[in-house]
């Protein structure tokens, strides 16, 4: 499928893509960190949201931040302080996890992207408050947009770019589904290629491109070898390597997931009436929260089971970037109830570029024969 191509061209080289289509379209490119920033207000201002992912070492950055930031912190620093992110023209920092808000104040006053916006959105989404402070701060963020790039966005670009990310996110909903039934369809380090790019992608040519995708789909066909034991893969790996090849070559095959590069990343639907902003605020609180953000005692953990249960999946693999507090507090009750509900789980730490690869692979292979017995 030349479609694949494509996305695994994009999603392994992000920033060329990045550079090419500025100059191609002169559209401006506005980078961001986290799936809680509203790109549909970015996109209604006819520029491109791009995700951050920190392909970088970490050399530049060992002045600025201690020895316990996580990789995709390291790597994106890292990066800017290069000059490799200097094709951007904004970046916005939504304020998540401790290390993204520290990084902003960094950011600031040493590198040079354009114009600097945070969105500091509330941590409990599940009371009634939270829907009125959610509203203000998108709207706040529509007004920062506007300033940033010299632009007025109007109340019908926004329903249109709403209208698209909704079709967008349908499309990835639709492919993810086919996976999960018959996952012999796509391989998984594909459908992971697929939602890298989508984070970076022009979104007009990205729906183009995902339309005649998923329209090529045949569910009842199997292509490819048999998939192995289905596992879902959960946690916070924002610059994931490779790891489904090996998961495949240990005999298994990742058959749904909890990852804010995966699944959460176009989980919900926008409103189409009334307030726009409203409605987009609305998605962005009620869709499944990462850890960094509270909405229920046992949301994450009956999250993470229903997704296990519906794909039939038989075991699940933590997967967390090393010094990721958030996910490291989150786990051990994410834990308790799988163990509750008798789902075999797994945790491995991992970092940008997998050194331990070998132990890795002797894990997965260790924990399916495990599901196997």
């Amino acid at each position: 499928m030349k479609n694949l191509a494509l996305f695994h061209e994009i999603a392994e080289n992000p920033y060329d893509y990045a550079k090419k289509v500025k100059k191609e379209s002169g559209r401006k490119i506005i980078g961001y960190f986290c799936t809680y920033t509203p790109e549909e207000i970015i996109d209604a201002a006819g520029a491109i949201p791009f995700r951050i992912f920190g392909r970088g070492g970490d050399s530049l950055a060992d002045a600025h931040l201690q020895a316990y930031s996580c990789s995709l912190i390291r790597g994106a620093l890292d990066d800017a302080l290069s000059g490799n992110l200097d094709f951007l023209d904004g970046v916005v920092f939504p304020h998540t996890c401790d290390s993204i808000q520290r990084l902003s104040d960094i950011w600031r006053i040493n590198v040079k992207t354009g114009f600097h916006t945070d969105v500091v959105l509330p941590v409990k989404l599940d009371t009634n408050s939270s829907r009125e402070y959610m509203s203000d701060v998108l709207r706040k963020f529509l007004r920062d947009i506007e300033n940033g790039l010299g632009v007025v966005i109007s109340g019908n670009n926004l329903k249109a770019s709403a209208v698209k990310y909704n079709r967008i996110r349908g499309l990835m909903g639709k492919i993810y589904r086919a996976r999960a039934e018959n996952p012999s369809l796509i391989g998984s380090g594909d459908l992971h290629a697929i939602v890298k790019a989508s984070m970076v992608m022009d979104r007009d040519h990205l729906l183009e491109e995902l339309s005649e995708f998923a329209g090529s789909i045949q569910p009842g066909r199997a292509a490819g070898k048999p998939a192995g034991k289905k596992v879902v893969l959960a946690g916070g790996v924002c610059n994931l390597p490779d790891i489904y090849s090996i998961i495949e070559e240990s005999g298994g095959t990742v058959a749904g997931d909890d990852f804010c590069t995966g699944s959460r990343y176009f989980e919900g639907e926008i409103g189409l009436e009334g307030d726009i902003v409203e409605s987009i605020a609305e998605r962005y609180r009620e869709r499944i929260n990462c850890p960094a953000k509270h909405s229920g005692l046992w949301t994450r953990g009956e999250h993470i089971i229903k997704i296990v249960r519906e794909s039939g999946a038989k075991g699940v693999i933590f997967l967390f970037l090393k010094f990721c507090d958030p996910h490291s507090f989150d786990y051990p009750y994410l834990k308790a109830m799988l163990d509750r509900e008798g789902i075999p789980n797994m945790l491995f730490e991992i970092e940008e570029q997998l050194p331990s690869e070998g132990q890795f692979k002797t894990r997965c292979e260790a924990f399916l024969e495990m599901l196997q017995a």
